[in-house]
């Protein structure tokens, strides 16, 4: 797993080489089932419109807008951070993910973190170990089945 910060206050570039095919990486980052087995929780729902995430009690996460979505290739959306009132304070940033399929059944998968200049505090919130958690437990979770946590 790779990760690289051009400017932890502007992008944040995370990969990871996944053992799955991209419709199964796809489904995993698009549906809640799924995603509240290794985004610490969240329910993330993501449609051609909307990014939608839900806590455990169903309280809004953090609902934006999907710039692109285009199965199972590349998802692009709205970020915020509705569930920690410093982070909700910050304007809205943009998260875009990219499949791409490798030799052997493997992926890579890229996410991208930008448009954090005006919200310093979700970029310290997300960068490092926020995203490698993230998708650690994601590749976890579809390699093996069981969740990482």
């Amino acid at each position: 797993m790779t990760t690289s910060t051009i400017n932890a206050t502007t992008v944040q570039v995370y990969q990871v080489f996944i053992k799955a095919p991209p419709e199964q990486i796809w489904d995993a980052i698009t549906k809640p089932e799924f995603t509240a087995r290794y985004f610490h929780g969240a329910r993330v729902e993501n449609t051609a419109e909307l990014h939608a995430v839900r806590g455990s009690e169903g309280e809004d996460w953090g609902t934006g807008l999907t710039f692109e979505f285009d199965p199972p290739r590349r998802l692009v959306h709205e970020w915020r951070s509705l569930y920690d009132p410093d982070l909700a304070a910050e304007e809205a940033s943009r998260v875009t993910w990219e499949i791409d399929p490798q030799e052997g059944g493997v992926c890579k998968l890229t996410v991208v973190h930008d448009g954090l200049e005006a919200s310093p505090k979700t970029a310290a919130s997300v960068s490092g170990e926020g995203w490698m958690h993230v998708l650690s437990g994601l590749k976890t979770l579809l390699e093996t089945g069981e969740p990482l946590f």
